[in-house]
Parts: C-alpha cells; structure tokens; sequence
C-alpha cells in the first residue's frame, strides 16, 4: 500500500483532504478533530504567505495495520515549526511534522481503493466532530458537577467535624482549667477568721491558661491566737514553681508550729529545703499579728516590703533587709516591729503587683497612692481593686499575689 502525497494552497482545502482521509481509515471524530487541528495550526503560517504545504499520508496495512501515518511537510518554512502544544502531539519530520494516529480495530480501515464511490461530506465530518465534543463537554460538565456535589458533601463534613473538634477542645479547656482551679484553691488556704482582723486576698497568674505559678501564700492561727502570714515568690513560673513554693510554704508553717522565734523562720527554712531542692530560689516575708492588741512583727527575705496604711490615708513602708531561701546567707537581718490601730490597713504583695511597668520604685509609689484611695473598700474588694489598679499597663507579667490585713474595731 503505497503512501499517497497531496499539494495544498489553502487551509479549507488541506482541512477537507485530511479530514476525509482519516474518516476513510477509520479514525474516530475525537482524534480527528485533534489532528486536522494540529496540522492547521502548524500549516496556517506557511499558507496565509502564499507557501504551499504538502500532505502525506501512509494507510494502514490490510491485515496488521492499527495505525494512520500522516506526515505534514512545510518546504518553504524559514524555520522548523514548534510542535509543542499540540491537540495532537507530533513528531519532527524533515521540514515538518508526523502523526501516528491509532485505530480502534483493524477493520476498521477501508482498504485502498475499495471505500464508498462518492467521498464523505466535509460539513458531516465537520458536524460528527462538532457534536462528539458537544457531547464530551456535556460529559465533562456533568462529572465537573458531580465532583462539586462531591467536594460540597466533602466540605460539609469536614466544617461539622471542624465544629465538633472546636467543640471538643472547649471543653477539655473548660475541664482543664477547672482542674487547674482545683488545684489553686486547694493551694490558697481561705482566709483565717478571727475576732480583731479583716483579711482577703488577690491572686492573678501571668499566663491563664495556667493558673498555677511560683507566687504562694499561708495564713493560720497559731496556739496563742496570734496569726501567722507567709508570702513566698519562687523563681520561675508554672508547676514547677509552685512545687517550690509550696516547699517553702510548709517548712515555714512547721517551723512556726513548732515554736521557733519569728526572726529565725526564714533561715531555717533556707537550711530545711538546702539538701532537698538545691535549685530553689524564693523570696519570703513572714508576719505575726497579734489581733487583740495590734502588735505587728515582720521578718523578711529578699521580698518586696509591706506597706502599712494607717486609717487617717498616711502610708509607710516596712523595710526589713535580709536575703531569701536559695540565696547566699539566707535569713532576715532584723525583725520588724509595728502596730495595727483599729481602721490600719497592712498590704503584703509579691513582685508582680509593682513591677508590671519594670520599676520597683514607681510601682511602690503607685501602690501607695491605690492602697490610701481603697482602704475603706469592704475588704473583700479591696486586693482585687489594687490589682486592677495596678495593672491598666503591665509591660512585664508576673504572677501576682495582693493580699491586705485590716484590724477591726471589734476587741476582745
């Protein structure tokens, strides 16, 4: 079977010839769309210039052929034409382009020379090709649906499986700081009622999602009736930090149940915790009131020192040097001895309360100034109102603990 080669001048007349060609071999519309296309586009060029193209095409064999070869020459083209991009990809071939177009079977080609007497219309060609790829875009439209329905559906269960994770991660939050709340009460003894003496506390972590830090107090009632203060500030924040302190804590109250002098609590303390916590490092104050005559008596460790709030607005702070648990030396230098009249307020805090804005001095001041305008707040009210005042600017958080003394009028 011999290749059969073919002049063209137009593109309608090139279009016709290879469209009834591989009608005649039996190629289907789809891949005859694709490659009158393709040699259009390679042809269109040369012949809107007035170069003429020449078509060959080799027909499959009788017996084995499953394949069409077409071979599009452009003699006159200055350069080789770019065949990428196709509809149908192409093969260079001297001065032009070759399609091997596959068959559906091999009966499928007309054998030369025994076709139909009159050739196919061009415009039925052209109309079978066109409403194969109607057909094809309807298909693809229909699986484009189908795959949106598919990707909505998809979407849907994910957005409820999305909610239902939020959900779900609400609530261990909730459940999660519930625990977390467990714990800090458990750790912040309510506060002691005794005749004489109002007392409240404010404690206000620097992270809350966890509400546990380094920053603990303890109040109780010795045998005598006098009441015992301690406030600790362990280094650190989180539960680590609260291990410590609460280390700290309870050498401090067996020591003071024991019957061991005031003066002397945070040095012994400091050797009691030596050989078991070697990286503790806290600030401690420790206070004795005595709520039927007033009298005050303060030890202090490396903390921030106590103010005294008189009932008149007058305000002193109660220094007392002396260095805390983990530091060289450790132990308070003096005790510190004062008086609560009836109506005087006592204000003991850690760092964070005065520090927020990262000066000890200015924050000193500022306490002053919210402890004299609060002071006869019910008591409940008055830590919480220091601390909101406090902190409308914190530049550096810290954990917080604001906790205030009051001697009533009641006496014994």
């Amino acid at each position: 079977m011999r290749p059969q080669s073919t002049t063209h001048h137009s593109l309608d007349e090139l279009r016709t010839t290879l469209r009834r060609v591989a009608h005649r071999a039996g190629v289907g519309p789809d891949l005859r769309s694709r490659l009158v296309l393709s040699a259009s586009r390679l042809a269109a060029a040369e012949l809107a210039a007035g170069r003429a193209v020449s078509l060959e095409v080799v027909p499959p064999l009788r017996d084995a052929g499953t394949a069409l070869t077409v071979r599009l020459s452009l003699p006159h083209s200055p350069s080789p034409p770019a065949l990428d991009a196709l509809p149908l990809p192409a093969l260079p071939a001297p001065a032009g382009a070759a399609w091997t177009v596959p068959l559906p079977d091999p009966g499928a080609a007309v054998p030369d020379g025994g076709g139909p007497p009159d050739p196919p219309d061009p415009v039925a060609l052209l109309e079978e090709e066109a409403a194969f790829l109607t057909e094809r875009l309807d298909c693809l439209a229909r699986e484009h649906q189908r795959l949106k329905d598919e990707l909505a559906e998809t979407n849907s269960g994910v957005l409820a499986l999305y909610v239902q994770l939020e959900e779900r991660d609400e609530q261990l939050r909730k459940a999660h700081g519930r625990m977390l709340r467990q714990l800090e009460d458990a750790l912040r003894p309510p506060p002691v009622e005794v005749r004489g003496l109002e007392m409240a506390v404010r404690y206000e972590p620097a992270e809350k999602h966890a509400p546990t830090g380094g920053d603990l107090y303890d109040w109780f009632a010795l045998p005598d009736g006098t009441v015992h203060i301690t406030i600790v500030d362990a280094l650190g924040h989180g539960l680590t930090s609260t291990r410590s302190a609460l280390n700290v804590t309870h050498a401090v109250r067996t020591l003071a149940l024991e019957g061991h002098e005031l003066g002397t609590l945070v040095a012994r303390a400091a050797d009691a915790l030596a050989a078991f916590d070697q990286e503790l490092m806290a600030t401690v104050q420790v206070v004795r009131i005595d709520p039927r005559t007033g009298e005050l008596c303060l030890a202090n460790g490396s903390h921030p020192p106590a103010l005294l709030v008189r009932r008149d607005g007058a305000t002193r702070f109660l220094e007392a040097p002396g260095r805390g648990v983990g530091f060289p030396l450790p132990g308070s230098e003096v005790l510190l001895r004062d008086r609560l009249d009836p109506g005087d307020l006592l204000v003991l805090y850690t760092d964070g309360l005065t520090e927020s804005r990262r000066d000890p001095r200015e924050g000193e001041q500022r306490l002053a100034l919210a402890a004299r305008r609060h002071r006869h707040l019910p008591m409940e009210e008055v830590p919480g109102a220091l601390a909101e005042e406090m902190h409308t600017v914190i530049l550096h958080p810290d954990d917080t603990v604001a906790l205030t003394v009051r001697r009533t009028e009641e006496g014994y």
